[in-house]
């Protein structure tokens, strides 16, 4: 037996959950300074170096949501109230909402486009509804996985319907990783071909082979408070740089 087939809480050695946690925000912020900041840099006064810049800031920062969709799925099947989850996920969406339009759109409020929040809330909505289905129904696998399927695509379609950041795509992203939790292997074959649209993403998935399924130190309220704060921070060195 490999490190890979051992229940993730008996592996010793590998990465934390708060380590791939960090990986995955300083990907954000690297992302997010490159399409906040050097894109109305270019904006205004276009040249190769900044256009090198932004290309090389924008492929670091896809590495992010990967890492996030799978922690959002660890947290799901660990989670003791997804209830409660799903309420803290909503509430930090909806705080978000307005750091999020002035940093993407420069208003206060632009109902066009939404937060990176309500894509994994509705992720999750989604793989909440998917597990009551294999609870009641996990005698009868066709139709369960039949059921499965309208569950994912209203989701999808939620997601297509409110523009949410990654929108539909970032559901199905997310379900994959969901469905195929059981196989460490298998997830992260899907992993990586769920999100082969957007390269370099897949390279997300060499930090997340090596997670050890412990916690690591809390920061679980540090991710939340960071992704509304930093994207305000953003909008005002955008503004105090006469970008916006």
């Amino acid at each position: 037996m490999n490190q890979y087939d051992m229940p993730l809480q008996e592996r010793k050695n590998g990465i934390s959950g708060s380590t791939l946690k960090i990986i995955a925000i300083v990907s954000m912020l690297i992302d997010h300074i490159g399409a906040v900041i050097v894109l109305r840099m270019l904006m205004h006064d276009f040249n190769n170096e900044l256009y090198t810049l932004y290309n090389v800031l924008r492929g670091i920062g896809r590495i992010g949501f990967p890492i996030f969709c799978f922690l959002l799925v660890e947290g799901f099947r660990h989670t003791r109230n997804s209830k409660k989850y799903a309420v803290r996920l909503g509430v930090f969406a909806l705080i978000s909402e307005i750091p999020f339009d002035l940093a993407f759109r420069g208003k206060l409020v632009d109902l066009s486009y939404q937060n990176v929040f309500f894509t994994l809330l509705i992720g999750l909505l989604v793989m909440i509804v998917c597990r009551k289905i294999s609870e009641k129904f996990h005698e009868n696998r066709i139709v369960m996985y039949i059921l499965y399927v309208p569950t994912v695509l209203f989701g999808v379609m939620l997601a297509e319907f409110l523009q949410t950041d990654y929108a539909g795509i970032g559901i199905l992203c997310i379900m994959a990783l969901y469905f195929f939790r059981g196989n460490k292997a298998c997830q992260m074959v899907a992993g990586c071909t769920a999100f082969l649209w957007e390269l370099p993403a897949p390279v997300a998935f060499i930090p997340v082979v090596f997670y050890n399924g412990k916690r690591g130190f809390r920061i679980k309220y540090f991710f939340y408070a960071f992704y509304p704060v930093h994207l305000f921070l953003l909008y005002l060195a955008a503004r105090f740089a006469g970008l916006l």
